[in-house]
């Protein structure tokens, strides 16, 4: 797919599963872009809110990002970096679990899924897999998501089916033409 140049700036209302408002400030570079968003939400009762600056070299793999978040469970704050080849330390700590993911997923965040349509080379009909670091919105707690995105024969916009099977999750995702989600459903709307 080909994407046009990202918007400065970018706003979601996730519904369904939580009632939250996202908000993301997109900066490109010269290698890459630099990404600082929020997240505020309520969620089963609880609130809790997520703040992240990733930075994404040239090819959209994630390179390195710093997630705060606040909720019931306290303050917490974690880094990641990654070599852009899917090596990966947490917290300074090298992390094998997240061998081979070139992305960065946040569970507060609809934006994440931008990097890989940029990434991925997808064919109509060939799942691609794009396993990432995961990072959970209330404890910030780092894991591996396997996940697979692909166009379906149907494609005649920005349309793709997307998959997590450790979420039950399979839905046809809407982006724009930058490449941003419109719709996901059950989970968010683009509103800016």
């Amino acid at each position: 797919m080909d994407f046009t140049s990202l918007p400065p700036f970018a706003a979601w209302r996730h519904r369904d599963a939580r009632d939250c408002f996202e908000v993301v400030f997109v900066t490109a570079q010269n290698d890459g872009y630099d990404v600082n968003g929020h997240t505020a939400a309520v969620e089963d009762g609880e609130a809790w809110a997520v703040e992240y600056s990733i930075t994404l070299d040239s090819s959209w793999a994630t390179r390195n990002a710093v997630v705060t978040g606040r909720s019931a469970t306290g303050h917490h704050r974690v880094e990641l970096n990654a070599d852009g080849a899917g090596s990966w330390r947490v917290n300074g700590d090298p992390v094998p679990l997240l061998d081979g993911c070139l992305d960065l997923d946040l569970e507060s965040s609809s934006f994440t899924n931008t990097f890989p349509m940029h990434r991925l080379a997808l064919g109509i009909g060939k799942d691609v897999e794009a396993p990432a670091a995961y990072v959970r919105a209330v404890d910030l707690r780092v894991e591996r998501l396997e996940q697979q995105y692909r166009l379906p024969a149907h494609a005649t916009t920005h349309r793709v089916y997307y998959r997590a099977p450790v979420f039950d999750v399979e839905c046809e995702l809407v982006f724009d033409e930058s490449g941003l989600v419109l719709d996901y459903p059950g989970l968010a709307t683009r509103i800016a």
